[in-house]
């Protein structure tokens, strides 16, 4: 299947921006296959957590080799101390390397049900599909994204104070900007949504206009 014939979305934002929700929409609205990159490092960011003395890139590029997709809806990828771990391996330029593949997979190669792909990540556009044919950069404030995590958190029952969760994103936004590799940047041919004041479905009904903008003509 040639690159030009499916359709390709590459979102790229800051933790707890929203670009999740608005990836499942757009997957949904126009069947495409769906990849939360960040879940794949918070599962080796677990993976790590559980294995500190054998954790190695061979052990990473042979459970990335095998992982199906259903582990990463496990819930336990959603903790704090899950996803600083992701911040820190995703440092990592062999990990990286080694994701890098099982995203070009799922992104280039869909299961041939689906239209195309949506991918939803920090370094999607820059690195992982730099050609793709839709790019948005997802964003809101600080604050915003706090109270929207706190509230995740919360819905999970789990006891987390907000001052954390928003330290914790402060961290993480760090990390996640001055990374030596594929690190968080907006690019000039990327479309800027900021989220702060728009409601999901608000945000989704711009993202549609521009998709059926090109796609109807």
């Amino acid at each position: 299947m040639k690159k030009k014939k499916i359709i390709t979305v590459a979102i790229d934002s800051p933790a707890a921006a929203g670009a999740g929700t608005q990836a499942k929409l757009i997957s949904k609205k126009y069947n495409l296959f769906y990849l939360d990159t960040g879940k794949i490092y918070r599962y080796i960011g677990m993976l790590k957590l559980k294995n500190q003395k054998k954790f190695s890139h061979a052990l990473v590029k042979h459970k990335i080799n095998n992982l199906k997709l259903s582990n990463l809806k496990n819930k336990k990828l959603l903790s704090n101390d899950v996803a600083l771990s992701a911040a820190m391996i995703a440092k990592d330029k062999k990990i990286r390397d080694i994701v890098h593949s099982f995203q070009q997979k799922y992104a280039y190669k869909p299961p041939k049900k689906y239209n195309g792909s949506v991918l939803d990540g920090r370094d999607i556009i820059t690195v992982q599909l730099k050609d793709a044919m839709f790019k948005f950069f997802i964003t809101a404030s600080i604050n915003v994204r706090a109270k929207r995590r706190y509230k995740e958190f919360k819905s999970l029952n789990k006891k987390i104070a907000y001052n954390d969760v928003l330290k914790s994103l402060r961290i993480r936004d760090k990390s996640d900007k001055e990374r030596k590799y594929g690190p968080l940047k907006k690019t000039k041919d990327s479309i800027l949504i900021n989220t702060t004041k728009l409601s999901k479905k608000a945000c989704f009904e711009k993202i549609k206009a521009i998709m059926d903008k090109k796609l109807n003509n």
